[in-house]
């Protein structure tokens, strides 16, 4: 049981906070700031990322609801990929952002810019340290 959760919670959302993180950083390189990059970006996903969700849970949600012979067994199995990939969804919209908010370097090309000056002129920068 355990494994169908860690499998179902990482298996699309990753996908879709990669994708998520990636735009934000090109909007960062078009010169947005950080905040409305990962609002643009979140945004843009919106629809797939709840496309996705919908139609798994929609295809896993008989197995909540199965009875008879064996019920006991694919009705907990059922419940642990719809709430896998509930919790998931929710981490990809609601945490990702946050996280990137913090960790996420800054992509803006005048960032850039200072990178690459520093660069040149020999002092040593985060990537090189």
């Amino acid at each position: 049981l355990f494994a169908g959760w860690l499998y179902y919670f990482g298996r699309f959302d990753r996908k879709n906070g990669i994708l998520i993180v990636e735009f934000a950083n090109h909007m960062q390189k078009l010169g947005h700031d950080k905040l409305k990059a990962i609002r643009l970006a979140a945004q843009t996903r919106l629809r797939p990322v709840l496309m996705t969700t919908g139609a798994t849970v929609l295809g896993h949600f008989p197995l909540v609801l199965v009875s008879g012979a064996g019920a006991e067994a694919r009705n907990s199995i059922g419940i642990i990929l719809v709430a896998g990939m509930l919790v998931g969804t929710a981490f990809t919209l609601l945490v990702l952002p946050s996280i990137y908010m913090v960790l996420a370097s800054d992509h803006s090309p005048k960032e850039l810019e200072n990178r690459a000056l520093r660069t040149v002129e020999g002092e040593p920068t985060a990537q090189h340290t």
